[in-house]
């Protein structure tokens, strides 16, 4: 793998990138960075294809703009569209998991010139709420879902930058496959509700060891990008949920017209999100060329470093089928 950095839509993104062919672009969720697909970028270009993960913006290396209302879907989807510019390439295929999934998502809607074929992993396509998000999410006199938890400037930061390690170390056992099944009460849930008085990471577990599918190595690459961005801007991602849906609005109704695929794991913990197994199952509806659903038994949240073979996999054959 190589790493670069280049001017894109305004700002630096920095990526990895390895092999010759046919493009594929990697949007990674959060908090992780580009090398969260340290396993698919090496698959990928030993299959034919070229690679590309870049850190997303406000992550790792790339630019992290100050102003809130610079984290849009459409600022992160013109990002990849300007990455694909810089580097001369026609058109990708798409792939993002989490928060790169909502991003892959709104690349296939708005350019798919650019962008021939989607695989979204996590996050389903999804219609538009009757309402602003924030305005559906639960909240009780103490306690509010984490998306509400992360909308004021400074808190989550505070908490989360404390102990970067040890707040890596506690978010990535508690959303993986090895956490346990999600339909246990016992299984901790670090996007689930959150305490008002003693914050996010409070309830979690302190892990005995780091998961089986991470080495020390590669969790203290993890540990280290985010010591030197800290977490504003992938907060700021969910900062924006509100703006989103209202610009969003004109795309309501619109189809993704491009081949798909979505992957996601049993375990995952937007899975014990109250109706996401019916919103998947109506993906048909929004997405009419996907090809495959596929569910990931024993897999948490974190599926590229989890599954990483299954995930390979499944891009390299539907690459190959386009």
């Amino acid at each position: 793998m190589q790493e670069r950095l280049v001017d894109a839509n305004g700002i630096r993104l920095n990526f990895l990138e390895a092999g010759e062919g046919p493009a594929v672009l990697l949007c990674h969720g959060f908090p992780e960075t580009a090398y969260a697909w340290r396993h698919q970028v090496a698959a990928l270009a030993a299959a034919g294809f070229h690679a590309i993960a870049p850190d997303m913006r406000g992550y790792g290396k790339s630019s992290r703009p100050d102003e809130v209302d610079q984290y849009t879907l459409f600022h992160l989807a013109g990002d990849m569209v300007g990455l694909l510019d810089t580097l001369g390439v026609e058109n990708a295929i798409i792939v993002g998991n989490d928060w790169g999934a909502s991003v892959a998502w709104q690349a296939v809607l708005l350019r798919p010139d650019r962008f021939t074929g989607v695989v979204a992993i996590g996050v389903p396509m999804m219609s538009q709420p009757p309402a602003p998000p924030t305005q559906i999410f639960p909240k009780t006199a103490d306690a509010l879902f984490y998306a509400l938890y992360f909308q004021e400037p400074g808190v989550a930061e505070a908490e989360f930058e404390r102990d970067v390690a040890l707040t890596l170390r506690k978010l990535m056992f508690a959303a993986s496959g090895e956490a346990g099944p999600r339909d246990d009460d016992r299984t901790p849930n670090p996007f689930g509700m959150v305490s008002k008085r003693d914050g996010l990471l409070a309830s979690l577990p302190v892990p005995a060891k780091l998961p089986d599918w991470i080495g020390d190595a590669e969790f203290e690459n993890f540990v280290h990008a985010f010591r030197q961005s800290g977490f504003s801007g992938g907060l700021n991602y969910y900062r924006n949920l509100d703006r989103n849906w209202a610009l969003q609005s004109c795309l309501k109704g619109k189809l993704v017209d491009v081949p798909a695929v979505y992957l996601m794991g049993e375990r995952d913990t937007g899975l014990a999100i109250p109706g996401m197994r019916a919103i998947i199952a109506e993906m048909p509806r929004l997405v009419p060329k996907l090809v495959d659903t596929i569910f990931l038994p024993d897999c948490g949240h974190w599926v590229p470093q989890e599954r990483p073979d299954d995930v390979s996999t499944a891009i390299i054959r539907f690459a190959q089928g386009l």
